[in-house]
């Protein structure tokens, strides 16, 4: 927890982004002036405003999707699974106050619009909001800049798991969404094959480091067993914010997965009846 508070956590809040964009006031700051969670990222694109606008603007569960992982993020959705890489005319004449859906259970609001420039989308009063903004840089070349900002609503628990939820896949989320709309504005869109593999890669990091958890509080302690728990947590945290290459991540975890084994080897899962139990084998 402590890696992720001071390191994963400041990295993953600003990935992208200059110290000026960062630090500049953008449409939607007024939603949530004091923002428990507050993220601006940012990148390049090889386009103009012009080029990259309807990109943004049709996004949106049962729209275009996100650019990201289509797996997750389109689940159920009537256009199918995979994120549109063409514009979509029905989609390009939204207002505001028109819905912006982000999944099948529901989503934000457009709170504003402006043509080529940026838009912002708002959540419930006083949770805060997420802007995407475009700033040129010169005639061929543009900044795509998105600002998250939000405050964890700990009255509401399902508000709250949701809002938990959001501060660990946010930085996979928004940073997969810049680099979807850099790939279809430049003509590289990735194949949706290799973004579903990179989203398994990053679940059986996060599977792994619970099931570290679950071990080291269902078996005595050594520090064997808790450095092999630490391990799992480090691989989850530089798997999921480092932007290493799949292969890597793919090493990482065969070498946790068998750090784990060697560590708790004597816990054994097996069916038992109808009921799934676990049988703690004395160490020989």
């Amino acid at each position: 927890m402590m890696i992720y508070l001071f390191f994963a956590r400041p990295y993953q809040l600003t990935w992208g982004a200059t110290q000026d964009e960062i630090h500049r006031s953008m449409p939607g700051d007024e939603l949530n002036p004091s923002p428990k969670f507050l993220a601006t990222r940012a990148i390049t694109i090889h386009g103009t405003p012009k080029d990259i606008w309807p990109w943004l603007l049709q996004m949106g569960y049962g729209r275009a999707g996100f650019y990201g992982y289509d797996i997750l993020e389109n689940i159920g959705s009537p256009y199918g699974i995979r994120s549109a890489d063409r514009i979509l005319p029905m989609f390009q004449h939204f207002k505001r106050g028109d819905d912006a859906p982000l999944s099948a259970a529901g989503g934000l609001v457009f709170y504003a619009i402006e043509p080529e420039k940026y838009l912002v989308w708002s959540g419930a009063k006083e949770w805060g909001g997420i802007t995407w903004a475009l700033y040129p840089i010169d005639e061929t070349h543009t900044r795509l800049v998105s600002r998250v900002r939000f405050s964890h609503n700990l009255t509401n628990p399902s508000q709250f798991v949701m809002d938990l939820f959001t501060e660990f896949s946010d930085p996979l989320a928004v940073r997969k969404i810049l680099q979807g709309i850099k790939g279809r504005v430049e003509g590289q869109v990735e194949p949706m094959a290799l973004g579903n593999i990179e989203f398994i890669f990053y679940l059986m990091a996060a599977l792994l480091f619970t099931i570290s958890i679950v071990l080291i509080l269902i078996r005595p302690l050594s520090w064997h067993r808790w450095l092999a728990g630490l391990a799992a947590g480090a691989a989850w945290l530089f798997i999921w914010y480092s932007l290493a290459p799949i292969w890597v991540g793919f090493l990482i975890e065969v070498l946790v997965t068998w750090n784990l084994y060697r560590s708790f080897r004597n816990v054994r899962i097996g069916m038992k009846g109808t009921f799934l139990d676990v049988f703690v084998v004395n160490e020989s």
